[in-house]
């Protein structure tokens, strides 16, 4: 165990224990590595508003995007600030293992419910586990194996095809540059691939870059492209880079690191060769394919074209995104009890059953609740920790090329996009399917009695009457069973899949049907 900071083991072993939230380990990982010089610390309420206000911090020091750490109000209740031996906080991975202390000497409660905590982190356990550890270098090591005073550095958060390996041959022959390739890894990518398939990506076109030094960042984008492009040149620069090419992601310079704009290439069909869109007449061009047109051709189990994919990157993109056809598939039912979801759920799993044609798993939310979430309530927390467990279960089918359906009631916007994203982060997809019955006719079904016990106060915090439900905003596909019946429903399903690519066109009775 590698320790910076001498703590005696009996305050380790008393200090309450937190697993910070993906983004806020991502970040922990880059103020322990250095990247985040001369921040070494989670922030302040002072040093936070006056990021926001002035992109600087109360020293002067330029500084894009607040570094924060929340955690639950449980937890920060057994802090004390004001005692050296109280006010530390242990950080763990998500496996339950040490990594760093927080010296916790301010707590900020924020809005909507969790408190800020601020303070020094040190590093008390090194992180073991997890693919490509061997790239995960830290700035100084990385900044070891460059060879030349300009280094390039490119952030590459998608595959490397052949137009970006060409404008990354031309941008390092401009500058004279070693290049420093810099793969995010703290969550999925623009297009939605996950770490370690976009790292296999990037080491398969390893041969046709330039002298290069590959690395694996744990950088987590917070949504404001600005900030974002900022805090990422900032970390490009502390790992060595000195110009940064954009290509695709805005960036801005202000860290002593310079931004290169690459120039517009195209294919010319003469020769094989790419080249500055003016340079090649138009109708010997041919433009790059585009994300979704690529993603696209890999749904639908099409090779990706030699011209613009190099064939080791392209076996590397058909392994992460196999075609629809073989390709795991969350299908998420939500709506009020008595909507009519565990019906459809059932006809639907019934049916791909029948056709025997994919691997197919049902968790239906009363058998749920009995089960994986025995002992759990029906407060908030737990309806979040039931919707988490149910996600993570249907992610793993997914992950291994099956169907899952679900058909909790899930309430809660946020717990539906987490069970989204952990479908996307096994490489399977997800499809949300509300089953928008109206709760005047959900309760005059009421076929287990629970809106009269609702009504009459016997049961508290009954979805729809005495507890919220979110409805969703994103869902694939809105069913009603007031308007159709169950077997137009199950269809509706079957053929969105069917459509979309995930069943076959032929061997489902009950697809088309209506």
């Amino acid at each position: 165990m590698v320790s910076d900071w001498v703590l005696p083991d009996e305050v380790l072993a008393d200090a309450p224990a937190y697993t910070p939230r993906p983004h806020e380990l991502a970040d922990l990982e880059l103020l322990l590595s250095g990247a985040y010089v001369p921040l070494s610390r989670f922030m302040n309420r002072t040093e936070v508003a006056a990021v926001a206000a002035t992109g600087t911090l109360p020293d002067g020091t330029a500084w894009p995007s607040p570094i924060t750490l929340e955690v639950p109000e449980a937890v920060a209740a057994k802090l004390d600030t004001g005692s050296p031996r109280g006010r530390v906080l242990v950080l763990t991975d998500p496996e339950g293992a040490p990594v760093a202390a927080v010296e916790a000497v301010e707590l900020s409660p924020v809005a909507g419910g969790g408190v800020r905590v601020a303070g020094e982190v040190r590093r008390i356990g090194e992180v073991l586990h997890g693919p490509f550890r061997r790239l995960r270098a830290t700035p100084a090591q990385t900044r070891q194996t460059l060879t030349t005073s300009r280094v390039l550095g490119v952030v590459a958060d998608r595959p490397l095809h052949r137009p970006q390996l060409a404008e990354i041959h031309r941008a390092a022959h401009t500058l004279n540059a070693h290049v420093l390739i810099l793969v995010p890894v703290a969550g999925l990518g623009p297009d939605g691939l996950p770490p370690a398939a976009l790292v296999r990506s990037i080491l398969a076109a390893r041969d046709r870059l330039p002298q290069a030094t590959i690395v694996a960042v744990p950088l987590s984008y917070r949504g404001d492209e600005v900030r974002d492009g900022l805090l990422t040149a900032r970390v490009a620069a502390a790992y060595g880079a000195t110009h940064l090419l954009s290509m695709g992601r805005g960036f801005a310079g202000g860290s002593g690191v310079r931004i290169m704009l690459p120039r517009q290439l195209c294919y010319d069909v003469r020769d094989g060769q790419w080249r500055a869109a003016d340079e090649v007449e138009p109708p010997f061009r041919r433009q790059p394919m585009t994300s979704a047109e690529i993603y696209d051709m890999l749904d639908r189990g099409f090779g990706l074209p030699d011209w613009h994919t190099p064939p080791a990157v392209a076996a590397e993109l058909r392994k992460a995104r196999p075609p629809r056809r073989k390709r795991g598939v969350v299908v998420f039912l939500t709506g009020l009890s008595g909507s009519g979801k565990s019906t459809i759920a059932r006809g639907l799993y019934d049916s791909l059953l029948e056709s025997g044609e994919r691997t197919v798993s049902l968790f239906d939310g009363d058998v749920v609740r009995r089960l994986l979430s025995a002992k759990l309530g029906f407060s908030p927390e737990d309806r979040a920790l039931n919707i988490r467990r149910i996600g993570f279960v249907a992610a793993e089918v997914a992950h291994h090329h099956g169907v899952a359906i679900c058909c909790p009631i899930a309430p809660y916007a946020d717990g539906r996009a987490e069970a989204r994203r952990m479908a996307a982060e096994a490489g399977g997809d997800f499809i949300l399917v509300h089953v928008a019955t109206p709760l005047e006719v959900c309760e005059e079904r009421d076929r287990k009695g629970l809106y009269a016990k609702a009504r009459a106060g016997q049961i508290e915090a009954f979805t729809g009457i005495s507890a919220p439900y979110e409805a969703p905003a994103d869902a694939e596909l809105i069913l009603d069973t007031a308007q159709m019946s169950v077997d137009d429903a199950v269809a509706e399903v079957l053929d969105y899949l069917t459509e979309g690519g995930w069943l076959e066109t032929t061997g489902l009775g009950l697809t088309g049907a209506r």
